[in-house]
């Protein structure tokens, strides 16, 4: 555990020689993130579709993912990704935000998410969205900086749902 003193928070680019550490860091968040809102059966069917080393170069190579990291006191503790939406360029997706459960209320997630906001604007992005569970205690965590519900999604995942909301926040130039 982090102790209370304000230690030295880094955020940089993730490559794909990122992709173990980023697997890494997605094995300590996915289950805790997701325990009392998804069946377990869920939680590992969607982890191996999206957290696999091919799927992660995928989203970075074709998908035009760009990953964070974020280092408190020189060790790593999250980390997010977002992209240019092909339909809507001026809207930039957040697709993962995730902080290690034990540097969690560090304000490492609104650090990720400001990075993620200005590399948005930096690409011509006027808006960040993202998808959140509707029953993500994280609601309230977007909500405060500035995401509004924008419309509710329901998303097929091989045989299971994600039940979400689709927020969004206006980026100021």
């Amino acid at each position: 555990m982090p102790d209370s003193v304000a230690a030295p928070v880094t955020i940089q680019p993730a490559t794909a020689a990122d992709i173990p550490l980023i697997i890494e860091l997605a094995e300590a968040t996915w289950e805790p993130t997701y325990r009392f809102i998804i069946s377990k059966e869920q939680i590992e069917y969607m982890y191996r579709v999206i957290y696999t080393p091919a799927s992660l170069a995928r989203q970075m190579q074709d998908e035009g993912h760009r990953f964070l990291l974020v280092y408190y006191d020189g060790h790593p503790a999250g980390y997010a990704s977002y992209s240019a939406r092909s339909t809507e360029p001026e809207v930039f997706k957040l697709h993962k935000l995730y902080v290690l459960p034990s540097h969690q209320g560090l304000g490492l997630g609104q650090r990720l998410v400001t990075a993620v906001e200005g590399g948005a604007r930096m690409a011509g992005g006027q808006w960040l969205e993202l998808n959140v569970n509707r029953h993500n205690p994280a609601l309230t965590f977007y909500q405060r900086l500035g995401f509004q519900q924008h419309r509710e999604e329901d998303i097929p995942i091989g045989p299971y749902w994600m039940n979400d909301y689709v927020m969004r926040k206006k980026l100021n130039g």
